[in-house]
């Protein structure tokens, strides 16, 4: 559906408040800050095609209208959840219909379209009829297909800090767009609430009107407004991953206070409890290993302790298993001896298995070799067979597994290089 500048009779107020220049934005200033990418543009007179990459409420669309008036362009708005090729081709006779004056095509929720709809712009931005400006909350790193991602320059967005969102809360109260009054605590609260998104700030702000036409607002108000907002999480998005990944690198570097601070904003932002517990268990495996084998048993634990509880009484039983895979012993040393393993058997391939090691159930298999030579290790002096190989005889003795010098692993190793350097000796390879 193609909007070209639509008049609305009730506008939200982030409409009616929306910035006519550069100097009027409230935030990104890394963007549009004197000498910045944005303004460097638009004082050259000059524009390329750009997506915006941020999350929601800081500015994409706004950027997108203020570069159109300072570029003296016609601007068309698309909308990618509500259009398809034929509105792209729509807006592309529009475009041709106004030269030579310059088209800027703005299509928010561009990741929305797939990937023909995507190359559906192609040709048009090659030609220059038409500069795309696209808007997406998603990585375009995925969201956007190949072709088109290399025609666009990407601009990051950031959430509007607390001094951005109250300066903007202060530039709407003394517009006198909304004549109320408020306390320092009253706006902070408000502000917090928006967490990070400039949009929602100005829709809480309109709901407070509706509730104090005028006048002083009082704490009752402001907590009518703010209760049961939620914190920003994509529970699908780059949000999520980066913070799954911060709680994991967090318990990595033995830092429970912080990996506690994660696992919080993520419960917190209505992430999928047993997602976490499946994390958490894994981190017990892959960072944890045989450092503290306990790891791995009481990750179980508190997930069945979870299982049983549900919120929010499970969630301390997660807490709790975060806080010990944080503050034990770790180790990767299983992990990194399962990868080298894993690559000798794609680099071997499909080696027979040693006759010793065969099994032989049938009188056929044993008149055939199978399990001739083995040595019952039970048998053997100290209960280990030293010159028995494990491994397929072209590929030798590796040694995937190196214990570390931390936690039980440190008397693992011990025992495994006993063990190694007598099996080198009695196979005839060690001194």
């Amino acid at each position: 559906m193609i909007d070209t500048e639509p008049r609305i009779q009730h506008q939200p107020l982030a409409d009616r408040l929306r910035p006519q220049s550069l100097s009027e934005v409230v935030g990104q200033q890394h963007l549009v800050g004197p000498g910045k990418p944005l303004a460097r543009l638009l004082e050259r007179q000059h524009i390329h095609s750009m997506v915006f990459w941020g999350p929601p409420g800081t500015g994409k669309t706004t950027l997108a209208h203020v570069i159109s008036q300072a570029m003296e362009a016609r601007l068309i708005n698309l909308s990618a959840v509500l259009s398809g090729v034929k509105d792209i081709r729509a807006a592309i006779v529009e475009a041709e219909a106004a030269l030579p004056q310059r088209t800027l095509l703005f299509v928010d929720e561009i990741h929305r379209f797939n990937k023909s709809q995507q190359d559906a712009f192609l040709p048009h931005l090659e030609s220059g009829l038409v500069t795309l400006i696209g808007a997406t909350t998603e990585n375009p790193s995925f969201a956007l297909n190949n072709a088109l991602l290399s025609r666009l320059k990407v601009y990051i967005l950031n959430s509007l800090s607390d001094d951005d969102l109250l300066q903007l809360l202060q530039q709407s109260l003394a517009a006198a767009a909304i004549p109320l009054s408020m306390s320092e605590s009253q706006q902070l609260t408000l502000v917090r609430a928006a967490d990070g998104d400039g949009r929602k700030l100005l829709s809480l702000l309109e709901i407070l009107q509706d509730y104090v036409t005028e006048g002083a607002v009082t704490d009752a108000h402001i907590e009518l407004v703010t209760s049961g907002q939620t914190r920003r999480f994509d529970k699908a998005g780059d949000e999520f991953y980066d913070q799954i990944s911060a709680l994991h690198k967090c318990v990595r570097s033995s830092h429970p206070d912080a990996a506690l601070y994660w696992l919080a904003r993520m419960l917190d932002g209505g992430c999928d409890p047993f997602y976490l517990a499946r994390r958490i268990l894994r981190m017990a495996s892959e960072d944890i290993g045989n450092a503290d084998p306990r790891a791995i048993s009481l990750c179980l634990d508190a997930w069945q302790t979870y299982e049983r509880l549900g919120t929010p009484e499970g969630d301390l039983a997660l807490a709790q298993a975060v806080a010990y895979l944080a503050s034990c012993a770790k180790s990767n040393a299983v992990y990194m001896a399962f990868k080298q393993a894993q690559s000798d058997v794609r680099q071997y391939g499909t080696l027979p298995v040693p006759m010793h090691l065969r099994n032989a159930p049938t009188r056929l298999m044993k008149e055939s070799g199978y399990g001739a030579g083995y040595q019952y290790d039970h048998d053997a002096a100290g209960g280990i067979a030293y010159s028995q190989t494990g491994f397929p005889e072209t590929m030798g003795e590796p040694a995937y597994y190196q214990p570390v010098d931390r936690g039980l692993e440190r008397k693992i190793a011990e025992k495994i290089n006993h063990i190694r350097q007598q099996r080198a000796q009695a196979q005839g390879g060690g001194s």
